[in-house]
């Protein structure tokens, strides 16, 4: 009786080891077909094309290793300059997006109002748009249309910069740098995050100034994300908004008293946009007894980290907001 249940025993590891066996060289077979099955953000890499899903829920095919690439805004511009890939035609530069490699790329217009005409005389493969301006999103028909590969992209969030490294070296191949920007980028993040004291509890708005006009921003912007990352409320999340502006109001700042006041400026004349924070906040009686005006947390916060995305550079800066918010925990 103890044979028979022995070589049973051995009839059952035995099976299990050629199953196992089985299984693992069916991975590999999977693996050998040229599919990356991992999919990360949506996004599957085959032999000759990378498949996305773009920010209108649509399945998008792009051809991989591209030769006449155009970028519409100068942060997209960057991230594709970093995963490998060159550009024929580009929008107007910003000094603080200034990407060295496209200098000598055709220029097609300003971010808002790029020339379709340019851009078709250009003949290029893959246009690289920014979604959210409409102007852009316009286009996508008639380009497609003359047999031009599209991909128009949502680039405000962390996950979204993610979403864009992982879809531009998938492209352009460059596992490599996938791997070291991303990964690297993810552990500084976290570690910032996991620092950060939770039971502060700081309230916090952000002011958006132009020439024209105010708004305030909420937690679903790049500095809204961040900062909510870091434990910060942010008093504008409560108001109604179908957009991602909402409209400025002193009585709703002065009544909410937050500890924290951040300014993004945009507009290439400071000036005028100086003139327009000075009628609307500094002149106004009530504005000098807010909390954070007394106690020096009114904050103009830098253009090339807080304005346009920081990509690259999201560790320096969620750290330097780390540092304003608990200077007790990540120093000055």
């Amino acid at each position: 009786m103890k044979r028979i249940r022995l070589i049973t025993l051995l009839v059952v590891v035995l099976g299990l080891t050629l199953l196992s066996g089985c299984s693992s060289n069916s991975q590999k077979a999977v693996d050998t077909t040229g599919v990356d099955s991992a999919s990360e953000y949506g996004i599957t890499i085959n032999d000759q094309n990378v498949e996305y899903i773009d920010s209108e829920g649509k399945k998008v095919t792009i051809t991989k290793n591209p030769k006449r690439v155009i970028v519409l805004q100068n942060s997209l511009l960057e991230i594709w300059d970093q995963a490998g890939g060159t550009v024929i035609g580009r929008v107007e530069e910003s000094e603080d997006k200034f990407v060295e490699n496209a200098a000598s790329a055709e220029v097609v217009g300003g971010v808002g109002s790029p020339s379709l005409e340019k851009i078709l005389s250009l003949k290029p493969d893959l246009v690289i748009l920014a979604a959210s301006y409409t102007a852009q999103r316009e286009m996508i028909p008639t380009l497609q249309q003359s047999g031009i590969e599209t991909i128009g992209l949502d680039n405000d969030l962390l996950e979204d910069y993610y979403k864009t490294v992982r879809l531009f070296t998938a492209i352009t191949g460059r596992e490599d740098l996938y791997e070291s920007h991303v990964n690297k980028i993810q552990k500084g993040v976290d570690d910032i995050i996991a620092k950060a004291p939770k039971d502060k509890n700081y309230k916090v708005v952000i002011l958006f100034a132009t020439a024209k006009n105010i708004t305030v921003r909420d937690s679903n912007t790049t500095v809204g994300e961040m900062l909510k990352d870091l434990n910060a409320i942010n008093i504008s999340d409560a108001v109604d908004s179908v957009t991602d502006t909402k409209t400025f109001s002193m009585e709703k700042i002065i009544q909410e008293d937050p500890d924290f006041i951040f300014v993004q400026t945009m507009g290439s004349d400071l000036k005028k946009v100086e003139e327009k924070i000075k009628s609307e906040l500094l002149d106004n009686p009530a504005w000098a007894s807010l909390t954070a005006v007394k106690e020096g947390r009114y904050i103009v916060l830098p253009k090339d980290l807080y304005l346009y995305k920081p990509n690259h550079r999201y560790v320096e800066a969620y750290e330097g907001l780390a540092k304003i918010l608990y200077p007790e925990v990540f120093g000055k």
